[in-house]
């Protein structure tokens, strides 16, 4: 990836860009729009080699222009084009217009959508609506917008897929799920996250040659992340090394009928790389958790005080899988506060701590949007309506470091800018995916690695693991327990 690439930014930043290319630079508006539309249809080219006929769909801005050009450019190429001006022609102008005068006289099919059209093509470029798009979009746009859905046909987006919220990844009512969108100039943040891994399809990106030290006059709003460029952090060990160099974790949980919970949070500590790891859980569970796993360690604890000598020899604690909110996991909970170790807390340990908020410098929040809006008194809807709002709001209330997990996991800590890891599938949407990434997490931290690294790298691990246990047997069906193996592979890269 490139740098321009892996930094996401908002639209308005984008479109300061391209201000700036064109009445700084000098760039004619009308050139960045024919190298936008030259990449577009040479990636449709590329993807779709025996594609003979497209169905180009324009607006009447600049997304639109871009699609003119796709639609001589095609044409040129001698491919059969039909081409749906879609809202008023009249508002057509500028270097839209431009681009769209330059059709007068072909033989391409210029047609205006109407309800009862019917979309006949190899592909379909949607070059309707741009990042501009705030609002709901309206009738007569989702009209046709239901028409491309519906019809079948692979859809190149321009850009970004229409309907579809540039800056936080949600749909503004509907949108258009693509099977390749290519992006221009800057990424745009919510490509990744929220609804958006259900629209956009493969991702593509096109800089149109601007000059990079443009890029230098802004900050990235966030950063996509991946196991590729995190796993550097996996330095080689020392050749005399010994397991109390490799971090001791210590697991808080498996309540009853949750004993699974820890076990798979021990499990992936284990695998990824800590030297030793104790699990304190219900007496009950004590004799058979580490069944199979004779490595973890296994106490049963039946009040707080019972803990004391157990953290004393730990290096990071977890607590949460498992944990449950009754009696037991609300002293052991309270005891853990006490504690100055650094700690990775999950699943019923964020809804206990959403109960009694406070902050902490040294710990690692993993919430999915549910317990993320206990935490901030949301509802799951609101989280999920602006995930990078919501994870930066966690982490000025909470403070140390938030994952804010789902498609498109997020990473916050006190240094922006917010992270999203760009790996991982819907196999993943399973009972006991979060336990292991706590594990994971905590192993690392365990290992050295510092905080905010250990909360990436593991996010990225994790998903890495997940996607490759997914390449062998498919996403329906994984368990989380699949990872192990996977896992093992990704801290040994």
């Amino acid at each position: 990836m490139s740098e321009e690439n892996t930094n996401l930014y908002t639209a308005k930043q984008v479109q300061a860009m391209d201000h700036m290319a064109i009445h700084e630079r000098g760039i004619p508006g009308i050139e960045l729009m024919e190298r936008a539309g030259l990449a577009a249809f040479e990636l449709l080219r590329k993807h779709w080699p025996d594609a003979r006929s497209i169905a180009v769909f324009c607006g009447t801005g600049n997304n639109g222009g871009d699609g003119y050009v796709i639609a001589r450019l095609a044409f040129e190429a001698g491919m059969q084009v039909c081409l749906y001006q879609v809202g008023d022609h009249t508002k057509l102008k500028g270097d839209a217009l431009s681009s769209a005068n330059q059709l007068n006289g072909s033989d391409v099919k210029r047609l205006s959508w109407k309800s009862d059209s019917k979309i006949e093509a190899d592909v379909i470029v949607d070059a309707l609506l741009g990042t501009g798009l705030n609002g709901e979009v309206s009738d007569h746009y989702r009209d046709v917008i239901e028409a491309i859905n519906i019809s079948s046909i692979p859809v190149l987006a321009i850009d970004i897929p229409s309907g579809l919220h540039s800056d936080n990844g949600t749909v503004l009512g509907l949108a258009v799920r693509a099977e390749r969108t290519i992006s221009f100039i800057g990424m745009k943040k919510g490509l990744y996250t929220g609804m958006a891994p259900d629209y956009v399809g493969e991702l593509h990106f096109s800089g149109l040659a601007i000059p990079h030290d443009i890029y230098a006059s802004f900050d990235a709003s966030a950063m996509a992340i991946s196991y590729d460029s995190q796993k550097s952090l996996l330095g080689p060990r020392s050749r005399i090394s010994h397991k109390g160099q490799n971090g001791h974790v210590l697991i808080i949980g498996g309540n009853h009928g949750f004993s699974g919970a820890a076990r798979l949070a021990g499990e992936a500590a284990l695998r990824a790389g800590a030297g030793l790891v104790t699990i304190a859980t219900r007496k009950e569970h004590a004799s058979c958790l580490n069944t199979g796993r004779p490595e973890l360690m296994v106490h049963g604890v039946e009040q707080a005080s019972d803990l004391a000598e157990l953290m004393d020899r730990a290096d990071v604690l977890v607590i949460g899988p498992g944990l449950g909110q009754d009696n037991w996991a609300r002293q052991l909970f309270a005891r853990v506060l006490e504690s100055q170790l650094p700690m990775v807390i999950d699943a019923d340990g964020l809804n206990l701590l959403a109960q009694n908020p406070l902050q902490k410098k040294n710990w690692v929040l993993t919430p999915h949007p549910a317990e993320a809006g206990r935490l901030l008194g949301q509802s799951t809807k609101e989280i999920n309506a602006d995930r990078y709002a919501a994870i930066e709001q966690l982490q000025k209330s909470y403070g140390g470091t938030v994952v804010l997990k789902g498609a498109g996991s997020l990473i916050r800590s006190a240094e922006p800018p917010t992270t999203v890891c760009t790996e991982g599938n819907p196999g993943m949407a399973t009972a006991g995916m979060g336990d292991v990434l706590s594990g994971i997490i905590a192993s690392l931290m365990g290992q050295g690695l510092a905080q905010d690294d250990a909360a990436m790298l593991g996010v990225c691990l994790h998903a890495s693991a997940a996607d490759g246990a997914v390449s062998v047997e498919g996403e329906r069906g994984l368990l989380a327990s699949d990872l192990m193996p996977w896992i093992r592979k990704r801290v040994n890269p």
